[in-house]
């Protein structure tokens, strides 16, 4: 730290400048909240000249204290492998909306702990997906062990990073259920947002500590009097010791790690019952095998234990156990309290579930864990290899992908007009957008993906309920007494300028308008129930260009509904094309059929045939389109002559264009199979 005075005023380096900035010096009685809106104010250079040696020496004293916790942080982070008591461990995660600077709060508070050195830091440090740090967004859970110095006591704090898109609500209840408290991370300037209350919600179910913290206070927009108010109308927690921060500037970041440590209860000492341990999440590695992480409930595990897992059967030996601080670090023994990860040379994917319990392969465990809720698809959609090769390769990836993403289902699907491939499940559409990347990018597939539809429930005549998640598989109308429909309670929160058009908007995608009430003077909360197929398709691009980007939403699934529900088929040339066949309502058969058509005649490149695009209902036509022929100009080399030469090259070309046509097929590309999602603007 460079400083010196120079002609009565002190000048300090470019450094300790921004050391002040990220860590002001500590008040000296009481705590006070101090808001930065772009640099604190400090003194000016005229109240230190030669005779005022007591307030340089008082800088001076502030600057070094603020180093030397910053020193004895960094320390810390050096030391985060060494054993502490299970009073002195804290296990939470990090909630909140989209966007609202999780990430951004982790980054900060493994730099200031130490765990991560200055010079490898870099924005979004747990998001280490390229799919993550493209997008903005956090896609996987990620665990990170940190040691913190509270009081002169060393504590081990086990953070567990969270999703925050609606799309991964199964990830945040994973991590959740391996915590004992939560930090609840609300945008100053943006207030309460739809997925705000449901991560509440998961968190209050599995009785967490929840610790509100009010993020970026330095915007010229931050309003921390309204938010406060609008947590404690909306989410009914006490936020009068809320804490307010910055994690880009560093504002109360030492604040939030001593709550941690003071309001966050610690885990319960059992390290003398038999071992239980919690798998809340898994990867493949290919040359270590599944890489399992897992939070220790009950006993201890050490290096070189035979463990058990309770729910496959299967027992391995641990060659490897460890901590993620961020990255893995070897360690001989994980007690109750701790979060770790596992290797055993685990090859078969299937022996090692996300919410299994490992135990003792000696000393068993009476019962398992409560693991998590199976995850329920609620998007299907069909995935199939451009080349048929490499089906084999499709469903090595899909295997070792559910290994890591436990909300993913699949099973085998063949197809006349793609061959074989998988129908799998997703919790939504980004969801299935993001699996689809992950699929091509990490294991180097060319795939084609089907539209997405939902699964409905068909009532048979014989007293059968059958179950379909593809409309190709339907059964025939003379055999199918009614069809249900899945349905969810949305809830979305908008500014009150867009209440109107949010209100059409859900109307129109069939949608029984339930409730309305304001949260704030500004803001209202409007309640749904809507078809979850009509949702499948951009009905969030349109929730958020309708609002101008200020709406949000949050659904969950309540139910099937009996409905007027019919099969859309889609032939070209005549053939039924299966993939591209749709369940609509009756009402809307008409102009979607009509829209699709349309779409599949851009779409669909010309051939040297006349080719009829049709849709259809059963035997019946409701829309229909055809693509010209491309004509070859045989006459061109015709220079005159009899016309009945003429005559004979057109009578032969139209004989050729005859057989074309009869045994021609048409290649369909792969945006018409996506066209379905595209409809919705043409249709309302």
């Amino acid at each position: 730290m460079a400083a010196k005075i120079c002609g009565g005023s002190l000048f300090l380096s470019v450094k300790t400048q921004q050391l002040l900035l990220h860590h002001p010096p500590p008040p000296s009685t009481k705590t006070t909240t101090r808001f930065y809106s772009s640099k604190p104010s400090y003194p000016s250079s005229r109240s230190f000249n030669t005779s005022s040696r007591s307030n340089t020496f008082t800088v001076f004293s502030q600057l070094a204290s603020t180093v030397s916790d910053l020193d004895s942080a960094a320390n810390a982070g050096h030391q985060r492998l060494s054993k502490v008591p299970v009073s002195n461990i804290r296990n939470f995660s990090i909630i909140a909306h989209i966007d609202h600077g999780k990430s951004t709060l982790a980054d900060k508070l493994l730099q200031v702990t130490g765990t991560v050195p200055q010079r490898e830091m870099k924005e979004q440090f747990l998001d280490n997906m390229d799919l993550e740090r493209e997008r903005g967004i956090t896609i996987k859970l990620q665990a990170a062990r940190m040691r913190y110095v509270f009081e002169n006591e060393p504590y081990c704090l086990n953070l567990i990073d969270t999703p925050g898109h609606v799309d991964f609500s199964y990830e945040v209840s994973r991590s959740l259920a391996a915590c004992e408290g939560a930090l609840l991370v609300v945008d100053a300037s943006q207030g309460v947002e739809a997925q705000t209350l449901a991560n509440v919600y998961l968190a209050l179910e599995n009785n967490l500590e929840i610790i509100p913290v009010l993020n970026k206070i330095d915007l010229p927009g931050a309003e921390p009097d309204r938010v406060i108010k609008e947590i404690e109308e909306v989410v009914g927690l006490d936020c009068s010791d809320a804490i307010l921060c910055s994690a880009k500037e560093g504002v109360g970041i030492i604040d939030i790690l001593n709550a941690i440590v003071a309001r966050i209860p610690p885990p319960a000492n059992t390290s003398e019952r038999p071992l239980r341990a919690l798998i809340f999440d898994s990867y493949y590695d290919p040359y270590r095998g599944v890489i399992v992480y897992f939070r220790v409930v009950d006993g201890t595990i050490k290096k070189g234990d035979r463990v058990y897992f309770m729910a496959s059967g299967k027992d391995y030996f641990a060659d490897e156990i460890g901590v993620l601080s961020p990255n893995q670090l070897q360690v001989d023994e994980l007690s109750a309290g701790e979060v770790g990860y596992l290797s055993a040379s685990i090859r078969t994917v299937a022996d090692a579930r996300v919410g299994d319990t490992i135990t003792h392969y000696g000393r068993k465990a009476d019962n398992l864990l409560p693991g998590y809720e199976e995850a329920t698809p609620m998007v299907f959609c069909g995935l199939f290899p451009v080349d048929a090769d490499q089906f084999p390769d499709l469903r090595d990836a899909l295997e070792k992908l559910q290994l890591n993403d436990a909300a993913l289902k699949f099973e085998p699907e063949t197809s006349s007009a793609m061959g074989f491939g998988f129908r799998c499940g997703f919790l939504g559409l980004l969801h299935m957008e993001i699996v689809q990347e992950r699929l091509e990018r990490e294991y180097n597939l060319s795939l084609i993906t089907t539209a997405p539809s939902v699964v409905y429930k068909v009532n048979c005549l014989n007293g059968d309920t059958v179950e379909c998640s593809n409309p190709s598989l339907l059964p025939e109308p003379a055999k199918r007494k009614s069809i249900e429909e899945p349905v969810v309670k949305i809830e979305m929160l908008t500014p009150k300028d867009y209440i109107g058009s949010l209100m059409e908007l859900a109307q129109d995608r069939r949608g029984k308008f339930k409730e309305m009430k304001f949260i704030t003077e500004i803001r209202a909360s409007l309640t749904y129930e809507l078809p979850l197929a009509e949702m499948v398709g951009d009905f969030f691009d349109q929730l958020k260009s309708r609002s101008k980007g200020y709406a949000s939403m949050e659904y969950n699934f309540i139910g099937y509904n009996e409905s007027d529900l019919i099969k859309l088929d889609i032939l070209i040339n005549g053939d039924h094309v299966d993939p591209l066949a749709t369940i609509v309502h009756r009402d809307k058969a008409y102009s979607v059929g009509r829209a699709l058509t349309l779409k599949l005649k851009e779409l669909i490149p010309r051939q040297m045939f006349k080719v009829p695009i049709q849709a259809t209902i059963g035997s019946k036509v409701i829309a229909s389109e055809t693509i010209s022929a491309i004509r070859k100009d045989v006459l061109a080399k015709c220079y005159g002559g009899d016309i009945t030469r003429k005559k004979k090259l057109l009578r032969k070309q139209a004989e050729g264009k005859k057989r074309m046509k009869s045994i021609g097929k048409v290649d369909v590309p792969q945006e018409a199979f996506m066209a379905v999602l595209k409809l919705e603007k043409e249709v309302i």
